[in-house]
Order: C-alpha cells, then sequence, then structure tokens
C-alpha cells in the first residue's frame, strides 16, 4: 500500500484487518489511486481463510471519514470524454463491489464527515458507528453530478423512499438522521466512545464461529432476489452444511459444557 491506503492486522492471529485512508490533508477523498488501491487491498482480503480474517475494520485518518471524490480528480475528468468518464465510473464501482463483497463483517468507524462517494463506503460496510457530531449527504448535485455509482448499494441499505428524498438536494444531515433511515447503526458521543464501540463490535464479531459469521453475511445477498421456493431450498441447504460442520459442533459442545468455544479469544 502507498503511503495514502494502511492495511494493518490486529487481534487475534492478526484475524482484525484495520483498513484505513490515510489522506487527512484532502479529507480521505478519493483519487484514481486511492480507488484502485482499496479495491486491490479487499481483494487481497478475500483470499484469507476463514480463520485468518475474521473482521474489517474501515477508518479514515484525520477528522474526516471520507469527503467523496477528490476535487482536483473530478476537475480532470472534466476533460475526459465519455468513455474516459465511463471507465472512471467502472473503477470506483468495482471498489465499492470488493468491499460490498468482503466474506467477512466490515465495519466503518466515522467521524467528521462522509460525504458522497464517502456515502457509498457507509452503504457498503455491514456495521456502522459514528460520533454524534459527524455530517452525511449525498452532496454531488451540489456539484452538478449525482450519485449514480454508490446509488445500488446505497438504495439497497436505505430504501428507495429515503434515496428520492435525499438525493436529488444534496442537503447534508446529521448523524441521527443517518440513523434513523438505516445508514447508522450506532451513534457515540466523542471518539473515545466511537473506538470503544468499535471494539465491542469486533468482540462479539469473534464470539462468533468464523464460518458462521461468513455464511451469515452471505445469507443476505444470497435470498435478497429469490422467490419463496428457491429461498426456501436454499436456506434449508445452507444451514443443512453448517448444522453438521465441525464449527457447529464444537459451538453446541461448547454450550452444553458451559465453556466459550475454541475460536472465540477470551478462551
Amino acid at each position: 500500500m502507498s503511503d495514502a491506503l494502511r492495511v494493518e492486522r490486529t487481534g487475534p492471529g492478526g484475524a482484525v484487518a484495520r483498513v484505513t485512508l490515510a489522506r487527512p490533508e484532502r479529507h480521505n477523498a478519493f483519487d484514481a489511486s486511492l480507488i484502485a488501491e482499496l479495491r486491490s487491498a479487499f481483494a487481497a482480503l478475500e483470499r484469507d481463510s476463514p480463520t485468518a480474517l475474521r473482521a474489517v475494520v474501515l477508518a479514515g485518518d484525520g477528522g474526516t471519514f471520507c469527503a467523496g471524490a477528490d476535487i482536483d480528480w473530478m476537475r480532470a475528468a472534466m476533460s475526459l470524454d465519455v468513455e474516459g468518464n465511463e471507465q472512471d465510473a467502472m473503477a470506483m464501482a468495482d471498489m465499492f463491489e470488493a468491499i460490498d463483497t468482503c466474506p467477512v463483517p466490515v465495519i466503518a468507524r466515522v467521524q467528521g464527515a462522509a460525504l458522497g462517494g464517502g456515502m457509498g463506503l457507509c452503504a457498503v460496510s455491514d456495521v456502522v458507528i459514528a460520533e454524534s457530531g459527524a455530517r452525511f449527504g449525498f452532496t454531488e448535485t451540489r456539484l452538478g453530478i449525482l450519485p449514480a455509482v454508490i446509488s445500488p448499494f446505497v438504495i439497497a441499505k436505505i430504501g428507495e423512499s429515503h434515496a428520492r428524498a435525499l438525493f436529488p438536494g444534496g442537503r447534508r444531515f446529521d448523524a441521527l438522521r443517518a440513523q434513523r433511515i438505516g445508514l447508522v447503526h450506532e451513534v457515540v458521543e466523542g471518539e473515545p466512545a466511537l473506538d470503544l464501540a468499535v471494539d465491542a463490535a469486533i468482540a462479539d464479531i469473534l464470539a462468533a464461529g468464523p464460518t458462521a459469521a461468513r455464511a451469515a453475511k452471505a445469507i443476505v445477498r444470497e435470498v435478497r432476489g429469490l422467490g419463496h421456493g428457491s429461498s426456501k431450498w436454499h436456506t434449508a441447504r445452507v444451514i443443512a452444511r453448517q448444522r453438521t460442520s465441525a464449527e457447529a459442533q464444537e459451538g453446541f459442545a461448547a454450550f452444553n459444557a458451559k465453556r466459550k468455544p475454541g475460536w472465540d479469544p477470551g478462551t
């Protein structure tokens, strides 16, 4: 990784990856290089085994989580033709998709602001924890553009009604409204509390079976477009495989013995 993106491994056996946008002087805004690095980082993480990687924390250095697209990068894009802009947009879409399909839960640690593409990062994260002073907004229309690339991920997260209310005007809003619409899951006061809440979310994930946590995340995507009959058979197959796994046997044995399972770092 370059100076613009930092990837660190923490937790038991390095099973927690901390992916940090490190352009605080630019409010952690995206440019072509950072987009490519984020995609590469998550593509590499995807290859880790269930025990090697169990959670990812997505964060931003400094006072801002992510202010969206870098204004200089956007200015340069204005000189590109339609095909060049399509390539730029596809690169960003691929980056969001790489985060969205990360096999383990992704926790977003949000402070300061999440604007434009930063809202996309919230949308593709599984757990979003925000400091109460953070501000949010689909601010693209204020620049004469629109939140097109992030829209599939955002609409899946907050629904069409909220998207229709918030996309056109580009108004910024607070963390409590972000929580009400389902973009944010927890709001805390101050950055020390933000770090404690992130640690608590990590602990929850580490208490779950490594393959069970991955399967639980995956099933949300898997049943999304299935009809009742298809989803019934798919979910029956998934739970049957998991119930007969060594992990499930250990989980039930630990429960009956009133002990923590072997995967829990508290054991």
